[in-house]
């Protein structure tokens, strides 16, 4: 093995500060995106520093919000003896509410040794400790087998139409890689309530069921009420849904997952009983556990004093791999019970799992024990998408794995108010991921 070369992580760690502030002040919302300005930002710091073989991949003219929608890659081309590695990442984030926040949210402020802004989390910290490793393995030009791709991603957050899904139509050579290193797991402070680090890693995730429910009645004066209102009609829909209790279940891919915990002795023998009660009383949970259903929008009506004719309402389900999006549909149809009221499909994709068995998984825990050594790896499975699901079903390994260590209260910011990380946790982000990149790819 190839020594680790002398960094000097301090000012790894300065540098990394400013450019993740830097990058939050690029404001990436989506809708619309305007990702295109993320991505000049990171290729001008890619061909600073000398790495040229970038592309840009223009989604714009395609997108309903018109220009700047883009992807790009950025590679340091191996020696070609391995597959590539693919260090992904999404440059949109989620909207805000600026009124909520103690800070301007695209300020990227640094206060108290903390970076404070939409993105910090999810997940422009990410695409810095990514960004880093790929600076640190040019300037030490240090060796490597495979080709290491930086891609920058556009649309995530909005289900990844101009993104991920546009790149697999047009351009699918750029899933050709062995791995791909994404979010969809990070690291926390404590586990279910005890205080122990632990670095999810995940290696699948739920599958986004988006559906909208439309109601329809006969419109009429509001001093009149009669018995075929479509809002009352939503309304029945919506506390049925409410009500609707669906089955603890634990899925193959987190079997391991619950074992790791039951030997460190931080649960009790995971029995159905313990399942059920874990999944009544904890909100994550709950999401690994079951498949659930997140009221999100609502719209009806025009007037105070008018009955309205048709009243809408969107779901945002999350179901559990190997639940089939077709039958969970028909549920929600049959718990409904009311035919004016329809159940529309919006947006569904589900994937496959990855193995733990790679050289990567095995890496991993190697390089997160060499710097937490009483850490906890955990093969999980994440309870949001992300773009990983695109790669696993074209048979890519995929990993979700964020290497830092958030408190409860930190992780509860995301695509919240007064979103953040530390300075400590992104220096120990950008530490434990160019290890993993450096011993992978040497």
């Amino acid at each position: 093995m190839t020594d680790a070369p002398r960094i000097d992580w301090d000012a790894i760690t300065e540098e990394a500060t400013q450019l993740l502030s830097d990058f939050i002040r690029i404001d990436t919302s989506n809708p619309p995106g305007r990702e295109k300005a993320a991505c000049d930002w990171l290729a001008a710091i890619f061909r600073r520093e000398g790495i040229d073989d970038i592309a840009f991949y223009d989604a714009s003219d395609s997108s309903e919000h018109g220009a700047e929608r883009m992807n790009m890659t950025a590679t340091l081309a191996g020696d070609g003896r391995k597959q590539p590695l693919i260090l992904l990442n999404h440059t949109d984030v989620v909207p805000v509410e600026r009124q909520y926040w103690d800070f301007e949210p695209f300020s990227g402020a640094v206060v108290d040794g903390v970076i404070y802004g939409r993105g910090a989390l999810d997940m422009k910290s990410m695409g810095i400790m990514e960004l880093i490793a790929m600076l640190i393995i040019k300037r030490h030009n240090l060796p490597h087998s495979r080709d290491i791709i930086y891609m920058a991603l556009a649309d995530e957050e909005a289900g990844g139409r101009w993104g991920i899904e546009w790149v697999e139509q047009h351009h699918p050579e750029l899933l050709d890689a062995e791995y791909v290193i994404n979010e969809g797991g990070w690291g926390s402070a404590e586990v279910f309530g005890t205080r122990r680090p632990a670095f999810n890693c995940s290696i699948s995730e739920k599958g986004p069921l988006w559906l909208k429910l439309v109601a329809e009645g006969r419109p009429g004066h509001g001093s009149v009420p009669h018995h075929d209102n479509a809002l009352d009609r939503l309304v029945r829909a919506m506390q049925k849904i409410q009500d609707w209790s669906r089955p603890v279940t634990v899925v193959p891919e987190l079997r391991e997952y619950f074992d790791r915990l039951y030997r460190n002795r931080i649960l009790d023998e995971p029995t159905q009983q313990l399942m059920e009660s874990m999944a009544g009383s904890n909100l994550h949970a709950n999401a690994i556990l079951t498949d659930t259903i997140s009221a999100t929008t609502i719209h009806a009506g025009m007037k105070h004093n008018v009955i309205p004719g048709i009243a809408e309402a969107t779901l945002d389900c999350r179901l559990l791999p190997g639940t089939d999006p077709d039958a969970f549909t028909q549920q929600v149809r049959d718990v409904i019970g009311d035919p004016k009221v329809r159940v529309e499909t919006v947006f569904e994709s589900s994937t496959p799992s990855s193995s733990i068995q790679t050289e990567l998984f095995g890496i991993i825990e190697d390089v997160v024990h060499d710097h937490v050594e009483e850490a906890l790896v955990l093969p999980s499975v994440s309870s949001g998408f992300t773009d990983s699901r695109v790669f696993r079903k074209h048979g890519v390994t995929s990993y979700g794995f964020i290497p830092y260590l958030i408190e409860t209260n930190e992780a509860m910011t995301v695509h919240g108010h007064n979103e953040r990380i530390t300075v400590e946790n992104l220096r120990l982000g950008c530490q434990v991921l160019f290890e993993t990149v450096r011993r992978l790819c040497q």
